[in-house]
């Protein structure tokens, strides 16, 4: 009797709930929060597959994601009713999503028209390239003032390009005014609330501003930017701001319910985070590493190689509020890849165990340059190496070093983001799955010379897009006032070596992130029949001519004598 008073005296407790749909590269999650105090009441988790059809192609299956929020969803779901919580109590849904992951659907049948192109994938580095030959000097930020990025691989104009160019069902729907294009944020909410019996076709700021094609001074797509890519605008989903109702669900348990947030996973991060005063930065350990520093309502240029993104903007009449970003490809990619790949890890919490047993690198480094390197070098042509090694190297030093690689990488964008804004910060504000790892924390605060700090609640991506949802005009059940905002508990790391050790080790990392670079140069060239000619890779061209010459010289100096 009196475990069911108190279930039942905690029901009515709870007041108002709101759920976020967390959609990241490697997995979906839907999760349920109190919007009073913030608590994560219960969330599910499924995996996501990623496909490689070729060397440095990433997709995923956009039916896939979609079934595994609908699944996550369903989940929590039962697991919230399980815990005596009604779920009648969810007053608002959040959307945050992997950024620039890029797809196209056609609106009549609501199929996609290919996989979703993942933002790390590489295939588009003949269409960049032909891109910057033709700006003028060859400039990769010919449209930085306008969209505050390079062009690059990583970003959706490109891969919609690519998809535009090189698959027929894509060019047919667009020639027949079919298409959609969208992200993952505009393809799930499009789903959600209908599909192709009129569902919602929308971003968010935050989103629309890692496409290349939105003008983050005007705040909306830019023809002249549209124009440039040869994308038709007619396809773009409608902007909107982080906050506000965009639709309402269309079917399951939770139908009826209003999706009234939205934002990319690493903004949603830095509201969860509740970076709302400028200088303010936090980062994200997930697939990749994102550090973000609120810069307040200007958006400020980098002159070192960090991106200037839309952090938020909180409302319809709310101003939108910029950031820098630091961009890592690879950071827990790297643990998939010793796991999967190598096979000297079963687990990523094996890692942790492996690194710890040596407490060292024993002057191995490695650049897990896998996608070429993001900010600040934005070098598609790298890759990774292991370097340092000695006979006495072991797995052990290897996974140490690949951990290290992480902070390094992180360390390489603070310095830039404090060249850039002119203020040093004092601290980090850490987040994302790879933060469970203690060690990884220590080593981030010894090699940044600066304390590192955890929030004891680690889902804040998700906790941004619920906080964004339920303070939305006509949901506004979250308040995001300062004094009303919950006091979240968090661990620091100290740094606990000497700035000297510190700065020796980066300066070694530096010297290994110079031999990355250059590695890979553009596609070979055919010689006509389907046939590689192999004087089309540089390096070995030279080798055979070069032998060649050595051959007739030696020849002739045999002779000579």
């Amino acid at each position: 009797m009196n475990g069911t008073m108190a279930a039942l005296s905690h029901r009515v407790k709870l007041g108002p709930l709101v759920a976020a749909i967390d959609q990241g590269t490697s997995s979906t999650r839907f999760l349920v929060f109190n919007s009073k105090t913030a608590e994560l009441l219960s969330h599910h988790q499924v995996e996501i597959k990623q496909s490689f059809p070729k060397e440095g192609w990433v997709e995923e299956d956009p039916k896939e994601i979609l079934q595994s929020v609908y699944e996550c969803m369903e989940r929590t779901c039962e697991k919230l009713t399980q815990l005596n919580i009604d779920i009648s109590n969810i007053k608002a849904i959040g959307v945050t999503n992997q950024r620039e992951t890029t797809l196209v659907w056609d609106k009549e049948t609501g199929e996609p028209l290919y996989n979703a192109i993942v933002w790390l994938d590489l295939r588009t580095q003949s269409t960049v390239e032909r891109l910057i030959n033709k700006t003028p000097g060859r400039n990769k930020n010919h449209l930085k003032h306008k969209t505050g990025l390079p062009i690059s691989t990583y970003f959706s104009a490109v891969k919609l390009r690519w998809l535009m160019d090189n698959v027929d069902k894509v060019h047919e729907a667009i020639v027949s005014h079919r298409a959609m294009f969208g992200t993952i944020d505009s393809w799930l909410i499009w789903c959600l609330t209908g599909g192709k019996s009129g569902g919602v076709h929308c971003t968010d700021v935050t989103n629309a501003s890692r496409t290349m094609l939105f003008n983050i001074h005007t705040m909306d797509w830019d023809p002249e930017l549209c124009d440039y890519f040869g994308i038709p605008m007619e396809i773009l989903p409608r902007v909107r701001s982080s906050s506000e109702i965009y639709g309402l669900m269309k079917s399951g348990a939770l139908s009826g319910i209003p999706i009234s947030g939205c934002l990319g996973d690493q903004s949603a991060a830095l509201v969860g985070q509740m970076c709302f005063q400028d200088g303010q930065a936090k980062n994200t350990y997930g697939t990749g590493c994102f550090l973000l520093l609120n810069t307040g309502a200007k958006p400020v240029m980098s002159d070192h190689g960090l991106l200037t993104t839309v952090a938020y903007k909180l409302g319809r009449d709310k101003p939108a509020v910029y950031a820098l970003e630091g961009s890592v490809a690879i950071a827990g990619a790297v643990v998939r890849w010793l796991q999967d790949n190598l096979g000297i890890i079963g687990s990523s919490e094996e890692l942790e165990k492996l690194a710890a047993s040596v407490g060292t690198s024993y002057g191995c480094y490695f650049v897990p340059a896998f996608s070429g390197l993001y900010a600040p070098y934005w070098e598609p042509s790298a890759r990774g190496i292991i370097c340092g090694l000695t006979q006495f190297t072991n797995k052990s030093h290897v996974a140490f070093a690949a951990l290290e690689a992480v902070c390094f990488q992180t360390r390489e964008i603070l310095d830039a983001m404090n060249q850039d804004s002119g203020i040093p910060l004092s601290q980090l504000q850490v987040d994302g799955g790879m933060t469970s790892n203690r060690l990884l924390m220590q080593l981030q605060a010894d090699i940044l010379c600066i304390p590192v700090v955890k929030p004891s609640m680690p889902e804040t991506t998700a906790l941004g897009a619920a906080m964004a949802a339920g303070a939305a005009e006509g949901v506004s059940v979250w308040s995001l006032s300062p004094d009303d905002l919950s006091e979240v508990t968090s661990e620091k790391f100290e740094p606990q070596i000497n700035p000297e050790e510190s700065e020796l080790r980066y300066a070694r990392w530096k010297k290994a992130v110079q031999k990355s670079m250059n590695w890979e140069t553009t596609e070979p060239v055919s010689n006509g029949n389907g046939e590689t000619s192999i004087f089309s890779s540089v390096p070995l061209g030279f080798y055979i001519i070069g032998s060649m010459f050595m051959l007739i010289g030696a020849k002739y100096i045999a002779g000579s004598n």
